[in-house]
């Protein structure tokens, strides 16, 4: 609306006129990277309050500092209302993603660059003449880290610190006639010309700094490849125009392909943060994390699938911090019908639940699910709903007639294939759990019949010998923080 951002201006700060003293910025920039590209006092005091009014106007951005440099930039060619209005945009968008807002997706988005590079920066060196040199060398400079390429040329820089700042590659280091171009491109078709632009800068860097009279190589045997990087992309040797037909010249790199990286790489991420923030919690030998006796009387009225011993069996199975709420069953075949549809309604928005079932054979086996059920509705950025969801916090376990739990295969490794990131999955006609090779559980739209499989997930055997199964009860139990 019109005048809209003026009427905020006098909210935060009572005046129109730009203030001369330094502005209190937002928690969510970086101090140490409010670029101003040459801006005079009063540009960078207009860029300081778009910039806190947005902070004002959208408190829950946690971490995006981003934000700063792309106001600098806009407030070169519009006016300052129109960059607030500009940077709304960005930051509201739901058709494309722009701008990061939380340390975690920074975190996701070098992690992305790190995973892409490997792919596409080394299938790009390939196709030059001396490819087999130019693999195995980069190939070493970007896999080995301070083993090998790091530990000789940089001491003691890591591979990955080099990649944290990936961004700040473009921002802080690119001519300002590059870095234009750059941001039209990136206007038009997203946060994907950013991970272009980085594979194009590495490309070129590697090009120029292989050989030995190379400057840059000087340069990096005597400060490091970081210094020798920041070095390249405040020199760079071409044309805004040959920087851009490299970067989008690079074969394969689709914002089909960035997105499944990027969110098979924030779920291994969100995954290894729950899990690690349990593990923080130490479990006590005296009683206090077990059920109530209260809990375990009221499981036992309705349950027809657990035993006093399987309930103490499962507790102790479960996440520290839950074992701290009271267990209420949420649905049950017995007394709620054989429906995913009333499954969902009982279900979908209760965060975790807990799974069982016990066939028409007696095994007993089941679920532990980390995330709402109702996640199965969200859509990514190209209005498609999302195959999979949940977190590492994920488990199975078997009851009867074995007795085990099968936690996610990624708590101990470092890296996993995306097979062993699929957690849980759900439509109007089935519910799995665990893929990959397999599916761990598989129920139908009935809640009649099941199969189960060994998962990559979760590297299970079957949880029921045949593999098929017949359901004689499914029970759902969720945690209530009240009584």
């Amino acid at each position: 609306m019109e005048g809209f951002y003026w009427e905020m201006v006098k909210q935060v700060f009572g005046t129109m006129e730009l203030p001369d003293k330094p502005i209190n910025l937002p928690p969510f920039v970086e101090p140490s990277h409010c670029h101003s590209y040459y801006l005079t006092h009063k540009g960078r005091a207009a860029v300081d309050r778009v910039v806190s009014v947005l902070g004002y106007a959208y408190p829950d951005i946690v971490y995006s500092p981003t934000i700063y440099p792309i106001c600098a930039l806009l407030l070169h060619y519009i006016s300052e209302e129109e960059c607030y209005n500009c940077m709304v945009c960005l930051v509201a968008s739901k058709e494309k993603t722009f701008i990061t807002q939380t340390k975690l997706l920074y975190e996701v988005t070098w992690k992305t660059v790190m995973q892409i590079s490997k792919k596409h920066v080394v299938g790009a060196l390939r196709r030059r003449e001396n490819w087999r040199k130019s693999m195995f060398c980069f190939l070493f400079w970007l896999q080995k880290g301070p083993a090998v390429f790091l530990q000789r040329h940089c001491n003691t820089t890591r591979a990955e610190r080099i990649y944290m700042d990936w961004i700040w590659w473009i921002f802080h280091g690119l001519p300002f006639q590059h870095l234009i171009r750059i941001i039209d491109c990136f206007f038009h078709e997203g946060i994907k010309v950013f991970y272009r632009t980085a594979m194009a800068i590495l490309i070129l860097f590697y090009k120029t700094s292989s050989s030995s009279s190379s400057e840059f190589q000087a340069e990096i045997q005597k400060n490091g490849v970081d210094s020798a990087l920041t070095k390249f992309c405040r020199e760079m040797p071409v044309t805004p125009q040959k920087f851009l037909k490299v970067a989008f010249g690079i074969r394969g790199l689709t914002s089909a392909y960035i997105s499944r990286v990027f969110i098979r790489t924030e779920m291994v991420l969100k995954s290894k943060t729950v899990i690690s923030g349990s593990r923080q919690l130490m479990r006590s030998r005296s009683s206090e994390n077990l059920p109530n006796s209260q809990s375990q009387n009221n499981i036992q009225m309705v349950s027809h699938t657990l035993t006093i011993r399987e309930l103490l069996t499962l507790w102790s199975w479960l996440p520290v911090r839950i074992t701290m709420y009271t267990p209420i069953l949420l649905y049950t075949t017995e007394e709620h019908g054989c429906s995913l549809t009333t499954f969902y309604v009982r279900v979908e928005q209760h965060e975790p639940t807990l799974l069982l079932i016990k066939t028409c054979n007696n095994e007993v086996f089941g679920a532990y699910c980390s995330s709402r059920w109702g996640e199965r509705n969200q859509k990514d950025q190209r209005g498609n709903r999302q195959a999979y969801f949940g977190t590492g916090e994920t488990f199975l376990f078997s009851l009867y007639p074995e007795r085990a739990k099968y936690p996610w295969v990624g708590i101990d490794a470092d890296r996993v294939e995306h097979g062993a990131e699929l957690f849980m999955a759900a439509d109007t006609k089935m519910i799995t759990i665990g893929g990959g090779e397999g599916q761990a559980i598989w129920m139908d739209e009935n809640i009649r019949f099941g199969k189960t499989d060994r998962c990559s997930t979760f590297n299970n055997p079957p949880l029921c010998p045949n593999g098929d199964f017949e359901i004689r009860v499914l029970e759902v139990y969720g945690f209530a923080t009240e009584q």
